[in-house]
């Protein structure tokens, strides 16, 4: 049975959170499954957010989990899962994305993780690495990968 599942999302799913929040109603919904919500900011994103928000990365600490809730990459799917009556909470982490999305969903013990990503050519994974194919290798749960059109 599914109890809880991760779907990351960042900037390359602005253009198929549908497509991601629909393969995870299906599955999340009829379960009653408590959704996490992560996104992974780099740490040069994290910085500048800091920055925006006055604070200074070397002394001040904000929560990346109240800085994610309040991210437009999260607030659109949050918003939807309000209105599909879908529990979900939100996490922000700072790091590497393919491996904080691992690790996250490895700490919350989840049953599933869903991830989003775009067609590449096999020269350009090589080049610039492929934060999916990691995923999938490296994950303890089942990964569900819904590709964008």
């Amino acid at each position: 049975m599914i109890e809880s599942v991760v779907l990351a999302v960042g900037p390359d799913n602005r253009n198929h959170v549908d497509a991601l929040l629909n393969t995870v109603e299906s599955i999340a919904g009829p379960a009653g499954a408590t959704v996490y919500l992560v996104h992974v900011f780099t740490h040069d994103e994290y910085n500048d957010l800091m920055r925006q928000a006055d604070a200074d990365p070397k002394t001040d600490d904000i929560d990346p989990d109240e800085l994610a809730a309040n991210h437009d990459n999260v607030r659109t799917p949050a918003s939807r899962l309000d209105e599909l009556q879908i529990d979900y909470e939100i996490r922000g982490v700072v790091g590497y994305p393919n491996r904080e999305v691992v690790e996250i969903a490895n700490q919350l013990e989840v049953d599933m993780l869903f991830i989003g990503g775009r067609g590449r050519s096999p020269t350009k994974k090589a080049v610039f690495g492929d934060y999916a194919q990691q995923v999938l290798l490296n994950a303890d749960c089942p990964v569900t990968y819904v590709q964008q059109e």
